[in-house]
């Protein structure tokens, strides 16, 4: 959700795709080149910077569908190599409809030519809510974020991250909600370290203070990584975190994820594929988990128009229901 508890936290699919949380929108996910590795990565034979302590189990995550439910349009317009916008208009029987304004202000893709150019993000949709991103690299090694949320009239969240990347290691710091008033804030600390070509270790860290409660987490992290395959492990007081990504071929990719919270006192296993068909200008991505659900999406871009139209149906046989999708992306 694009704040603290999303970095000190990974829900996954444990209550996916039928829960009755809003669906996250894009400004939820970092702009790709945030997580994308730095161009003083080694290619020396020395250890390379581990990136992002957000996208440890990106590899995963990206070969399983995104739920889709009712109807979508999406229409994206490039006003300038810098300036982006969008317009998505969501009608559904399920949750409330919504159209929601989505705009981009991002830095050149070559960091050498504006390296000081800040990345602002903003989104508002029909119900008033606000979101707004705002990215700026310090220094070539240090970059700043700030998050700002409101629902409705409310502010919800509000949040300041820098983030250190050194040759072999990553740092950040996060500071969530800091209020003077009721003495409460959210303070976050990650770390990752290359321990070889492939093995990273590292951990998160999570204190919360308020008037009525304090404490903290501490959740250990390692990943694995071979040129087909990636292997990620997150565990601590709060549950564990596991996922196994593998690449068969050009077309095929396959994830596994397990997941267990010591809150909810669940654990979910999911099995989630991505099959692409370049020659009819298709992907495929499919899923199947522990809890019963099973669900694919198909996108086909619809040459020589500019569009994408895509087709996803979800299944949750133990609860008994049904999502079906169909969405249209053009631009």
């Amino acid at each position: 959700m694009g704040s603290v508890l999303a970095l000190s936290s990974n829900p996954g699919h444990q209550n996916w795709p039928f829960s009755k949380d809003p669906l996250p929108s894009r400004w939820d996910a970092h702009p790709a080149h945030w997580d994308r590795p730095p161009r003083w990565e080694r290619r020396d034979g020395r250890l390379p910077n581990p990136g992002s302590f957000h996208s440890l189990h990106r590899s995963c995550k990206d070969v399983f569908p995104h739920q889709i439910e009712g109807v979508k349009m999406i229409i994206n317009k490039t006003l300038s190599s810098f300036f982006k916008v969008s317009h998505t208009l969501h009608l559904s029987a399920v949750s409330p409809s919504y159209y929601r304004f989505h705009v981009e202000h991002l830095q050149s893709d070559d960091y050498s030519k504006d390296k000081d150019a800040p990345a602002l993000i903003g989104e508002m949709d029909s119900s008033g809510s606000l979101n707004a991103h705002a990215l700026l690299h310090l220094t070539e090694r240090v970059r700043a974020r700030t998050v700002f949320q409101s629902q409705q009239s409310q502010f919800v969240t509000w949040q300041f991250e820098t983030e250190y990347r050194g040759s072999d290691f990553t740092a950040a710091v996060t500071v969530a909600n800091p209020d003077i008033l009721r003495e409460s804030v959210i303070l976050v600390a990650h770390f990752l370290q290359s321990v070889s070509s492939g093995l990273v270790l590292g951990g998160e860290l999570v204190y919360h203070r308020g008037r009525a409660e304090e404490g903290g987490i501490l959740t250990l992290a390692g990943q694995y990584s071979r040129p087909n395959w990636v292997a990620t492990l997150n565990a601590g007081k709060g549950g564990a975190h596991a996922s196994y990504y593998h690449r068969a071929n050009k077309q095929i990719q396959v994830g596994v994820e397990f997941e267990a919270s010591t809150r909810t006192q669940e654990t979910t296993t999911s099995f989630g594929y991505q099959m692409e068909l370049p020659e009819a200008n298709m992907v495929f991505r499919g899923m199947i988990n522990s809890r019963c659900i099973i669900g694919g999406v198909l996108e086909k871009r619809l040459t020589p128009l500019p569009a994408t139209l895509i087709m996803g149906a979800f299944v949750n046989h133990r609860g008994d229901k049904l999502q079906v999708g169909l969405g249209v992306n053009v631009g």
